[in-house]
């Protein structure tokens, strides 16, 4: 009887136990249901909440009211303005030559010459016979004396005279023409001293002493470096604008700093291939300029007074170039129309017409914003 009791009371109690766990599992399973739920409905309110934005002092622009300098921009070489190639005007042995590339030279220095040995000879030559036609000249100007004075007295016709007075100015002729062979040979002799028109440094040297050198060969190519030219190609709008006299600046390869330029000449042609006119830039001299050295920067071409923003501020990923204009907390996006662009302090600037004066844009390194969000500015950037 004792031991059915006890099993009894068991049974009851492991029945008791089983719905104690069975209403613990639901009572769980209800509070984890719940707490999904709640979840669930806090991230649909956060979806339907627009995240606010906060920009930093680096991403924003006031829109001002700038003089914007216009400029058209200009690339090309440095050339020197003065530039001789010494070439060898008679042919012959090249002695003396003992100027090497970045030598100076003074402006009408010998810098080589030539085997005068031929040019002297033939100089020698002429020199005779120039002597032997004034010989002959002489002769027909004692026969033709002698004539004239026969033709007085009767004893010889007028004809023998005409014909002495003929010898006598072919002898002249002759004379002339040995005096001008003689003149020829001592240009020669003169040429074979070569020297430079200009001061300046050698740039060249393709000849070597000893070589035989024809005429025309090039034997020193000499550069002045005191004064430099830059020619540029630009379009004719932009030609169209500039003239002679108006300044540039322009960074040269190598120096540390940008140097001025003014327009010199333009081209009263345009070039037939690329359709461009070219620009003459003079430049004063710097320390390490160079003949051969890239130059690029821009020509002042006028200036011109409107609201503008840093190009920066231009953001060019859609079909028309915009804006992301901040207003009352809401970015805004304000497609830009072509206008007029031009520098600030070296800074690239672009006229925002649309725009008001003293209206807040963002830079293009606060990223792309969607149109109608909300962004709050961080306390040092705010205007």
């Amino acid at each position: 009887m004792t031991t059915s009791r006890l099993r009894k009371t068991l049974y009851w109690a492991l029945a008791g136990l089983a719905v104690a766990a069975l209403a613990l599992g639901v009572v769980r399973a209800l509070h984890k249901r719940s707490a999904q739920a709640a979840q669930a409905s806090a991230a649909a309110q956060a979806l339907q909440t627009a995240p606010v934005y906060e920009v930093a002092a680096r991403d924003v622009f006031t829109v001002r009211r700038l003089a914007l300098q216009q400029t058209a921009e200009v690339s090309g070489s440095l050339v020197a303005v003065q530039t001789v190639a010494i070439k060898a005007r008679v042919a012959g042995e090249l002695q003396g030559l003992t100027k090497r590339e970045g030598d100076s030279v003074a402006a009408n220095e010998v810098v080589a010459r030539i085997d005068p040995t031929e040019p002297q000879a033939r100089v020698r030559q002429a020199e005779q016979q120039a002597e032997s036609a004034l010989a002959q000249v002489r002769i027909a100007q004692r026969n033709q004396n002698n004539n004239q004075a026969l033709v007085q007295q009767g004893f010889i016709s007028a004809t023998a005279l005409d014909t002495s007075q003929a010898n006598l100015a072919a002898a002249e002729a002759n004379h002339r023409a040995a005096m001008a062979a003689l003149d020829i040979a001592r240009k020669s002799l003169a040429d074979t001293v070569l020297r430079s028109p200009i001061a300046g440094q050698i740039a060249a040297r393709p000849v070597r002493n000893g070589e035989r050198v024809g005429v025309d060969t090039r034997v020193l190519e000499v550069v002045d470096l005191s004064a430099f030219e830059v020619e540029a190609a630009l379009s004719p709008a932009d030609a169209a604008r500039i003239a002679p006299g108006q300044g540039a600046r322009l960074v040269v390869e190598g120096l540390p700093e940008p140097v001025n330029a003014t327009v010199a000449r333009i081209n009263p042609s345009v070039q037939a291939g690329s359709r461009s006119v070219l620009v003459y830039l003079r430049l004063t001299a710097q320390p390490g300029m160079r003949q051969g050295l890239f130059a690029r920067g821009g020509i002042v071409a006028g200036t011109v007074e409107a609201p503008a923003v840093p190009v920066s501020a231009i953001r060019n990923d859609r079909p028309e170039p915009y804006v992301q204009v901040l207003r009352d907390g809401v970015v805004k996006h304000v497609g830009l129309a072509p206008a007029p662009t031009g520098s600030v302090d070296g800074v690239p600037h672009q006229a925002v017409p649309a725009l008001a004066e003293g209206d807040t844009v963002l830079a293009a390194t606060a990223g792309a914003i969607r149109d109608g969000t909300r962004v709050k500015l961080a306390a040092a950037a705010k205007p």
